[in-house]
């Protein structure tokens, strides 16, 4: 029988790859792709370049960002039994149930066998990344009782998201928001809908069935799902005064209650993505007017560092993207959907790394429950 001290809940600290995707050291708030910094990528890079890093290994030439993109254009479109199987989804239901029914359906129509093809497995990448945003603006319009809007072959990624939504092409600085905010989400290293993608893909299924796997990870409240409730948070701060802002904080943490937005796992300073999510916020406000919930999110912020910084919890990527999110226009319950079509870019990544030495995962247990237990026959339980 194991050592139980050989337990770790969570699998905290336990290595379960190697990986050259995602770099990240916690402890100065460093974040890196294939080795390079997040806060470059951020300011000089598009989510079309960023995603073709991350499959490919590389930084594109311009011909290939261009061939890249071309590519990404001509399959944003889905067939239409897909846009049926979300006319059969319950209006009600959530859009993260929907993508992660669409995505599975969509293996269907594209059968093959990525680990054999390298060719299906390259136009597979391109799918994924290309339908995921279709999927979530036609879920989005189906439910409100609209037709889908094509998208568009002359407009970027970002920016065709956010015209698929309501018809309207985005002016410049929200596609160029929405395009770095999809950066900042495309990778995160080995987080939990990470490992489910390399974990799924490990057992060589289709690469549909290994993201829809990880954004039904990805919809938890522990993991995407905390974006939608940070707004929640601010939102239920009756008094938002510097005195009434620190009085909540001290009483959510009095009741060990935990405040959504505020620690991760890996860092111990400042999320860097929050950084740059704060900065985008400020753009955005400069141009279209502030809103009051970015105000007390400033306060909280400052009391959090006063009351607990010292403990390394800091605001996290969550904390100011729902914020950006709404200053967009995208409704709430779309900002872990709107995580879901940028990270799909870092679970291909893992998924194509993890197929380069594959080996499927097979963790083991510490058991903690009886053995050889005497059978009873059932008349004399």
């Amino acid at each position: 029988m194991a050592d139980k001290s050989e337990y770790s809940p969570g699998l905290a600290g336990v290595p379960a790859a190697r990986s050259k995707v995602g770099y990240i050291d916690g402890s100065v708030g460093k974040l890196q792709y294939r080795g390079y910094p997040i806060e470059v990528l951020a300011e000089r890079c598009t989510y079309e370049e960023v995603a073709f890093l991350l499959v490919n290994s590389h930084l594109p030439t311009q011909a290939e960002l261009a061939a890249f993109s071309a590519e990404l254009a001509a399959e944003r479109r889905l067939k239409f039994r897909i846009i049926d199987v979300l006319k059969t989804l319950p209006e009600s239901g959530h859009p993260m149930d929907a993508l992660t029914a669409a995505v599975a359906a969509l293996g269907m129509f594209y059968p093959g066998d990525h680990v054999v093809d390298p060719e299906f497995r390259r136009v597979s990448v391109i799918r994924l990344l290309a339908k995921l945003p279709t999927v979530v603006a036609a879920w989005h319009r189906i439910r409100r009782g609209d037709d889908p809007i094509k998208p568009r072959m002359d407009l970027g990624h970002a920016a065709n998201f956010l015209y698929m939504l309501e018809g309207e092409e985005p002016e410049e600085l929200p596609a160029r928001v929405m395009d770095v905010a999809l950066i900042l989400h495309a990778e995160h290293s080995m987080n939990a809908s990470t490992f489910t993608a390399r974990v799924v893909g490990s057992t060589l299924t289709d690469p549909y069935a290994v993201v829809a796997s990880a954004v039904g990870a990805l919809a938890g409240r522990l993991h995407g799902g905390a974006n939608e409730r940070v707004l929640e948070v601010l939102r239920a701060i009756p008094d938002t005064s510097p005195t009434g802002v620190r009085n909540y904080a001290e009483d959510r943490l009095a009741r060990k209650d935990k405040i959504m937005g505020f620690g991760h796992r890996e860092y111990s300073v400042k999320d860097p993505r929050a950084t740059i999510l704060q900065g985008l916020a400020t753009r955005l406000f400069a141009e279209y007017g502030s809103t009051p919930v970015y105000s007390v999110a400033v306060e909280l912020e400052k009391q959090m560092e006063d009351l607990v910084g010292h403990k390394g919890i800091y605001p996290n990527v969550d904390f100011y993207s729902g914020i950006v999110y709404e200053k967009l226009g995208i409704p709430v319950d779309l900002f872990t959907p709107v995580f879901a079509i940028s990270r799909v870019a870092g679970w291909l990544a893992h998924l194509l790394e993890q197929l380069e030495d594959n080996r499927i995962y097979r963790p083991s247990q510490v058991w903690v429950g009886d053995i050889d237990m005497p059978f009873v026959e059932i008349g004399k339980r």
